[in-house]
């Protein structure tokens, strides 16, 4: 009732307000902003464990290439190394048939030397071969990090989905199912961190 200048309320209009005060931060005020903000920190991890996953699968491709070019690199040398061993083979048989010793100590320098070259080109040709071995578990290495900021950007992208349906349904289950997701995507991300 209201009249000359004041109001005055009745009793149901004191508990309707605080009803409707008490619904509103029940169901908006708390829940939504609690959401929204654990949805932008979530969203802004998320980015930052998208972008390491695609630079550790390029770093990937990058060392696998690396381990490519030298086993072509060794293959190389093994060719070489085959044919230093084939004129070795030959300057022996020459050695071998020749009458006159003049001719004879000339091969034998000959395979001396072939039999000095192939030494160093097999050190050369194991040096390589170890190198693409290494650049190999490098890459491996690099695609399972991949793997683990892929899966922990996807936990992060369901606790996302998670919360836009705890708001949409206001169910509290929902809200800790989104928390829980987040957890699981960061703890995945601090294990891709930790190398594990």
């Amino acid at each position: 009732m209201s009249g000359a200048g004041f109001h005055v309320h009745g009793p149901h209009d004191h508990e309707l307000e605080h009803a409707t005060q008490h619904a509103a931060h029940e169901a908006g005020g708390g829940m939504i902003n609690q959401i929204a903000m654990f949805t932008a920190v979530i969203a802004t991890i998320g980015a930052i464990f998208s972008y390491m996953g695609g630079a550790t699968q390029a770093n990937a491709g990058l060392y696998k290439n690396n381990a490519a070019i030298k086993k072509t690199e060794a293959s190389n040398q093994w060719n070489y190394f085959q044919s230093k061993s084939t004129k070795q083979s030959l300057a022996e048989i020459s050695r071998d048939l020749t009458p006159v010793q003049a001719d004879k100590d000339k091969y034998q320098a000959k395979i001396d030397r072939y039999e000095k070259e192939k030494n160093e080109i097999k050190l050369v040709a194991e040096g390589l071969e170890k190198d693409s071995t290494q650049w190999d578990k490098q890459s491996d290495e690099q695609m399972h990090l991949h793997h683990r900021w892929a899966q922990a950007t996807t936990a992060l992208q369901v606790s996302i989905a998670l919360a836009a349906i705890a708001l949409l349904t206001k169910k509290k289950w929902l809200e800790y199912g989104m928390f829980a997701m987040g957890a699981v995507g960061v703890a995945i991300g601090a294990a891709a961190v930790l190398h594990i």
